[in-house]
């Protein structure tokens, strides 16, 4: 569903990606984790040309971004993005919120929007809300919403930055329970991610970057179980992270 080949990106003269190569396939789940600033937020963008790389291909269900006929926004409609801070419309309602992008982008009627709207705000326990505003909702309602609405336009896949990182902790569990179940209803996702105990439960495969660089990319039960056989950042990340 993804395959990411040799890409490399820079800002300027630092570079921010380096020779980085990945596939996901229909179905799986796979999380990217490291520290901060070693590209992972970069790599997840450039899967939907939020951001440009200057080497390399990135290829979606079939489609390549470095070929300059491919139209973009058309593909990023088929790409759903979870943001850290949700980008929801403040001045709309939840229900618009919903329904904008699949009337002005897929071309659906409003009923039929409204409809597909409410029954995936439902699917997020959230029906009750679907007359408010953004900001009358918690950081886990919102973030829900922002699930809900990516879905909305019926993606192959999932890419997910952060999704909870700027959320209260009681508030994390509600957000990563609909990502649970997304992925076992076999949703392609990928997941930028600190969230270990969710790598650990729902994911195919973990990825660790480190200075814009795919260091390891294996099975989850080879990244959490066999620790010697990790690279020496690996290890020393996991040590800090799995300790608590």
């Amino acid at each position: 569903m993804i395959s990411i080949q040799n890409v490399y990106k820079w800002y300027g003269d630092f570079q921010v990606l380096s020779n980085c190569s990945t596939e996901v396939s229909k179905g799986e789940v796979v999380v990217v984790c490291g520290p901060s600033g070693s590209g992972k937020s970069t790599l997840i963008k450039c899967v939907n040309a939020l951001e440009p790389f200057q080497r390399g291909d990135i290829v979606v269900d079939g489609i390549s971004l470095a070929d300059p006929k491919t139209n973009l926004p058309k593909l990023r409609s088929r790409v759903g993005m979870v943001f850290q801070h949700f980008e929801l419309f403040p001045h709309l309602s939840i229900t618009e919120n919903l329904t904008i992008a699949q009337i002005k982008v897929l071309g659906r009627g409003k009923d039929e929007a409204t409809e597909k709207g409410l029954a995936l705000l439902e699917r997020v326990g959230l029906k009750a809300h679907a007359h408010k505003y953004p900001g009358q909702l918690s950081g886990g309602q919102q973030q829900r919403v922002a699930i809900a609405r990516a879905l909305a336009m019926d993606p192959v896949v999932m890419l997910f930055d952060e999704p909870t990182s700027a959320l209260d902790p009681e508030m994390v569990n509600e957000v990563l329970d609909v990502m649970v179940q997304l992925a076992q209803e076999g949703m392609t996702m990928m997941c930028v991610t600190h969230e270990m105990g969710f790598a650990r439960k729902v994911a195919d495969r973990v990825i660790f970057m480190d200075q814009g660089q795919i260091v390891e990319d294996c099975a989850k039960e080879a990244f959490f179980g066999d620790l010697s056989a990790r690279s020496e950042r690996a290890r020393q990340f996991l040590a800090k992270i799995l300790q608590h």
